[in-house]
């Protein structure tokens, strides 16, 4: 630091893309020149361990202290080998496969020559038009932090200097999934309580978890565009959770403060931001060419300045990149390494444990692999592309198992399988809705897919229209006349609108987006040689005018009741089912379990004690099968209103027919604790219902008391 001088200070706190641009294109430069003047701090959005190295080199050649540059991407659910999506992944409930997928994930990153990904994505989203909900892991946030932890832990290992892990980066902080109407770049509105309640726990939990870097949101919170938010990026990461890495804008978020109407120009927003506290600026120029004039002119301060250069300085040192720069940019271990068959091993053992079973009626799954024929319907169903989605920007789509080459590899060699193209959701068209009817003719059985296309999710993919498409009613309805057994396979990366569908359908798999091996994942489910564990980590509305859903809603003054005659009254719709069609946390097997005697081991304690819950769960089917056991609480009486339920822990256990086993958790201070009335955290006395079950809507309860 003492050896730099102003403009090279700034030159670290520019990033700059190498690549194709992920968002709107500004201020034009010539990249090299940029570099050779000490400009570049970091590049995102090229990879490749021959790409990091020339670049790499221009800067160690060119530059007068030769401070090596951050390279990151938007490595969001694998690098070359491509693993669910993360909401799809959150639906396993199994922070192992997590771990695991985010580090081989980071493995495959660096071994492409990247230091830095910018995930995991830790928004609570109930909104489920919003396009990036697929990123995350869904609307609470008890299982959200869980899910934070592990991602960072996967991402940066054990050791940063170990040229197989990369830095982690928390986004967006904060508020991005609570944009109004589920509406992309949108204002939100959130009161601080919400904030400290739902909003800030996983990116407390990423930060506890030791989480390198944090992006701000692009969205404003309580009027103040996050990248200018003092609030949120000094006091509260900073000062109070004690941060010790470094922030980043979202791309140009720090120039569109401009378009917010909070700052008259860039200049005025760079000053903004970094007096927020906000360390990187990611493709908008504000700091590069306005803070050495801010500075000269006093409306920043050279020790803001150098607060930022040194936190990037520190995890350019941690990686290990001024021992040598060029570590992570080696091609044998690109080559050994990526798409490797342990890779895809571990892809195919998380994609399982993604999956998750809405319906299985008079048990017509699993199927047996002997059946004499199948046909298999939809555009998706035959589609490498679309088992990425989107977001999967190193991924060579065209070595994706599809569902169909799933199924083929999976059933006997005497069983035959027929496909057609069916209905092609993009266009609201029947491409084969003949060809379809006749080919049922043929087959014992018909598995479907329906839902969505892949590049209808992700950024700037928000849709006011999330129901299922009429043509796929339409050939659904159709291939049900036909009398044949038919499975719906939903490909989406949201919960969608699909009551008819859950109605008439006598099977039906959430696939979400399963990755690489998407196809022989399903395909394992589909036959049974996998057993479903997966439970939705969001709630699945009836009907869109229920949004936002979600299970930990409060009580109210009038809360929803069933009267005397079997009516709902209080708070509802009076057009509509008011419940949802699938409750958070639910997932069905293929075999079945019951709850019984939940107990606190202690009826009484005092604040700050811990409570011991148990509650025996039992196998009663006929198969082995994992459960996810979910512990919820209820704080009765509190000084500021509390959810009638929050999730405060879950088990996945395995058990085997008829077997059953106690589940132990533990209750802390911080899981009893809430924001009271005067917004400080702490416990309060008083009666605490304690929930368990295998969703959040079907629950065993006992209680006890805090003194």
């Amino acid at each position: 630091m003492r050896l730099m001088n102003i403009d090279e200070k700034i030159g670290q706190l520019n990033q700059l893309s190498s690549g194709v641009a992920t968002g709107p294109e500004g201020e034009k430069y010539d990249l090299v020149k940029e570099i050779k003047g000490g400009h570049v701090g970091s590049l995102l959005n090229i990879y490749g361990a021959d790409s990091t190295y020339k670049y790499q080199k221009i800067a160690m050649e060119n530059t007068r202290l030769k401070i090596p540059m951050i390279f990151g991407y938007d490595v969001i659910h694998g690098a070359r080998t491509s693993f669910p999506i993360p909401l799809g992944e959150a639906a396993s409930w199994d922070l192992q496969a997590m771990e695991l997928s985010a580090r081989i994930t980071a493995i495959e990153s660096a071994a492409l020559g990247l230091h830095w990904t910018f995930a995991p994505m830790v928004d609570i989203c109930r909104d489920p038009r919003w396009g990036r909900i697929m990123e995350g892991a869904g609307e609470d946030p008890y299982l959200g932090a869980q899910i934070a932890k592990a991602r960072v832990k996967g991402l940066q290992g054990k050791d940063l200097a170990q040229n197989n892990t990369i830095l982690a980066c928390a986004k967006h902080f904060a508020g991005y999934g609570a944009v109004e109407a589920g509406r992309e770049y949108n204002t939100t509105t959130i009161s601080i309580r919400h904030l400290r309640e739902t909003i800030l726990p996983p990116f407390k939990a990423a930060v506890e978890a030791g989480a390198a870097t944090v992006m701000n949101a692009f969205n404003d919170v309580d009027g103040i565009p996050a990248s200018a938010s003092k609030f949120l990026v000094t006091d509260v990461l900073k000062k109070e959770w004690g941060f010790k890495g470094f922030t980043i804008s979202d791309w140009n978020s720090i120039g569109e403060m401009v378009s917010w109407g909070t700052s008259r120009d860039a200049a005025e927003a760079a000053q903004q931001a970094m007096n927020a506290g906000s360390d990187m600026d990611m493709c908008a120029f504000a700091y590069r060419n306005h803070l050495k004039q801010l500075v000269k002119e006093g409306k920043v301060l050279q020790s803001q300045i150098d607060e930022s250069v040194g936190r990037i300085l520190k995890m350019k040192f941690a990686l290990g990149l001024f021992e040598d720069p060029f570590r992570y940019s080696n091609a044998a271990r690109e080559k050994e390494l990526l798409f490797s068959k342990p890779h895809l091993e571990a892809a195919r053992e998380v994609a399982k444990k993604s999956i998750v079973l809405l319906k299985n009626e008079k048990q017509l799954l699993p199927l047996s692999k002997k059946v004499k024929s199948i046909l298999v319907v939809g555009e998706v169903a035959n589609s490498k592309w679309d088992m990425s989605s989107t977001w999967a920007g190193m991924v060579e789509t065209k070595d994706n198992v599809t569902i169909l080459e799933g199924i083929k590899a999976k059933v006997d060699k005497g069983t035959k399988v027929y496909y057609t193209q069916g209905a092609d959701p993009k266009d609201d068209k029947i491409l084969s809705l003949d060809t379809a009817i006749m080919l049922t003719k043929k087959c014992e059985v018909i598995i479907m897919t329906m839902g969505e296309r892949a590049w209808w999710v992700g950024e700037n993919n928000s849709f006011a229209n999330i129901e299922i498409r009429k043509n796929e009613l339409a050939l659904m309805n159709a291939l049900l006349k036909t009398g044949k057994p038919l499975i719906v396979l939903l490909t989406n990366g949201r919960p969608i609108i699909m009551s008819e569908v859950a109605e008439k359908a006598p099977a039906i798999l959430e696939t979400w987006w399963l990755g690489s091996m998407a196809g022989h994942a399903i395909a394992d489910v589909l036959f049974g040689d996998y057993n479903p564990s997966g439970k939705l980590p969001v709630t699945f509305p009836r009907t869109a005018g229920q949004i936002p859903l979600y299970y930990a809603q409060k009580n109210t003054g009038r809360p929803a009741m069933t009267t005397s005659d079997g009516k709902y009254d209080g708070g509802i719709y009076r057009d509509v089912v008011n419940t949802p069609l699938y409750p958070f946390g639910y997932g069905l097997s293929y075999t079945t379990f019951s709850y019984e005697e939940i107990k606190v081991l202690s009826d009484s304690t005092n604040i700050g004690t811990p409570i011991n819950v148990t509650v025996k769960v039992r196998n009663t089917g006929k198969i082995a099968g994992e459960e996810v056991v979910q512990l919820y609480i209820r704080d009765m009486v509190t000084s500021a209103t509390q959810p009638i339920k929050v999730l405060k822990g879950f088990k996945k256990v395995m058990l085997g027919p008829n077997e059953s086993k106690v589940i132990s958790f533990t209750l802390t201070l911080e899981d009893l604790s809430i924001w009271d009335k005067d917004m400080v955290f702490r416990q309060e006395p008083g009666e605490f219902k304690v929930m368990a079950g295998g969703n959040s809507d079907k629950l065993i309860m006992t209680s006890f008391y805090v003194k």
